[in-house]
């Protein structure tokens, strides 16, 4: 609760920073470049030049979803599906650990099953033997099973939104409903998660108004950092054909929610550089402030397929190479302990929590 907390007061001090339309959505040229710079003036004026750094590992591409947009949908018969076993990647952790990362996001499809054979004695192993942050990206679960994530050693939980209108929700086929997956949301935050979320630009048929109601709706709920990812049509899904995502209103989107919200944490995603040949570097400048090096085996890449298989993989010499030339350094803090720490400085009364619930 108190985490649910600490997001809505921040809420209330960010609601009214900027007042973001859909020309700002669809700015080039000179508009945009005072867009992107003023984002990222925000974002060091609260981070200063440090972005924190953290690996990821994916653990399995089983998924009981059937999106429309993702190559892992239930229904991809063509995909070769896998479980990682947890002694392989606590090993590799544990040994090839990239000395700028401090925390380790385990994702997977949804997949309930890697969830408790593989994810939970990874997370036992990883807080005997290491001061890693993790956090987790596995979609909705039972109550219990995030009891038992949560209990195990993980405090920060991804789950995207993927599309702020129900309607385009339901076109994409998304997990389940919309309702839903806010519903789900708002219980990590109130069970003591620390929440991040996201959304998709450029999905087909998505206006300017609909991105801007994805960047209201993002900053309503009880956050601690969001991801604007590219439509990127996927391999072996019924977007195959689609259209990709216009590149500005990406970058545009990015800009727009660190102006939204200075003070979270905005990833810098691999599949910007699959919109824009320098997207990576364009969403460091654009306000993002978390790096994510990709530590999957090799054999498992291949198949962990959400748009195309020509992913483009972030390597520590790729990532610290784009910091080192936006002028940035990775964060010596760790992504976990920032949010403890801006957790146990946070003041809370009643009148500011109640006002804060009614925003």
């Amino acid at each position: 609760m108190a985490v649910a907390i600490l997001a809505l007061i921040k809420l209330k001090k960010f609601f009214l920073m900027a007042d973001l339309n859909e020309t700002d959505l669809n700015a080039c040229g000179s508009r945009q470049t005072a867009l992107h710079e003023s984002a990222a003036e925000a974002a060091r004026a609260e981070f200063g030049p440090h972005v924190f750094v953290r690996a990821v590992v994916e653990v399995s591409n089983f998924c009981r979803e059937n999106c429309a947009y993702c190559g892992m949908r239930r229904d991809n018969r063509t995909l070769h599906r896998y479980r990682a076993r947890h002694e392989q990647i606590a090993r590799l952790l544990l040994d090839h650990l990239p000395a700028s990362v401090t925390d380790v996001n385990i994702q997977s499809g949804e997949d309930p099953v890697v969830a408790r054979q593989v994810v939970l004695p990874l997370l036992q192993t990883l807080q005997r033997e290491t001061s890693l942050g993790v956090s987790l990206c596995l979609g909705t679960m039972r109550q219990e099973i995030y009891d038992e994530l949560q209990a195990a050693g993980a405090t920060i939980y991804i789950m995207k939104f993927e599309a702020g209108s129900a309607a385009r929700y339901d076109a994409v086929q998304a997990p389940g409903t919309l309702a839903e997956r806010l519903r789900h949301i708002r219980l990590l935050a109130q069970s003591g998660w620390f929440v991040s979320s996201g959304f998709i630009a450029g999905l087909p048929g998505q206006t300017l108004g609909d991105l801007l109601a994805d960047l209201q709706l993002a900053r309503s709920l009880p956050l601690s950092g969001c991801s604007v990812s590219p439509f990127i049509p996927g391999d072996d899904t019924p977007l195959a054909e689609a259209p990709a995502a216009k590149a500005d209103w990406v970058f545009n989107g990015m800009a727009a929610l660190r102006l939204m919200r200075p003070d979270w944490i905005i990833p810098a995603v691999s599949a910007l550089n699959l919109v824009d040949g320098d997207g990576y570097r364009r969403g460091l400048r654009a306000g993002a402030n978390l790096v994510t090096i990709n530590m999957t085996p090799d054999a498992m890449r291949d198949d962990y397929i959400i748009y195309k298989r020509e992913r483009f993989i972030m390597t520590e010499e790729r990532v610290l190479a784009a910091l080192d030339a936006e002028g940035l350094t990775p964060s010596r803090q760790g992504l976990a302990d920032y949010y403890k720490e801006q957790l146990a400085r946070a003041t809370v009364t009643p009148d500011i929590t109640a006002t804060a619930i009614r925003v």
